[in-house]
């Protein structure tokens, strides 16, 4: 998901006259969302609104990689990974989990009544 930020307006200090969220994400797939603004405060904290925070799935202590781009300022959620679960999102294992799933909803596969007659089924 991308959340990406037009300025309306010069930058003036710390101060950004409006930000315009272009894109959210609703029900899968992403869609044009209506201009939203905020202040930027002391420090330069700005507050996302809670709208986007839902979409973006962001919650307190998220890091957001921000970036100057040609049309503004870019905003990117990052969601940090436990080390112990990294394995999950490699490309290889992810590949192979589409492919699971796609033989599932095909209908392939054997359903199991237990782990018994899975390793019997292994066994041959």
């Amino acid at each position: 998901m991308t959340l990406s930020r037009r300025l309306d307006g010069p930058i003036e200090g710390n101060y950004i006259s409006a930000i315009h969220v272009s894109e959210i994400q609703k029900g899968g797939k992403a869609e044009k969302a209506d201009s939203m603004t905020t202040t930027v405060r002391e420090k330069g904290q700005i507050t996302i609104p809670a709208e986007v925070r839902r979409a973006a799935h962001l919650e307190e202590g998220d890091p957001v990689e921000v970036e100057i781009v040609e049309e503004g300022i870019l905003l990117r959620p990052r969601k940090v990974i436990d080390a112990t679960q990294a394995w999950f999102w490699t490309p290889a294992w992810q590949e192979s989990l589409r492919r699971s799933i796609a033989q599932i909803e095909a209908g392939e596969g054997v359903a199991f009544a237990d782990d018994d007659a899975f390793r019997t089924a292994l066994d041959g």
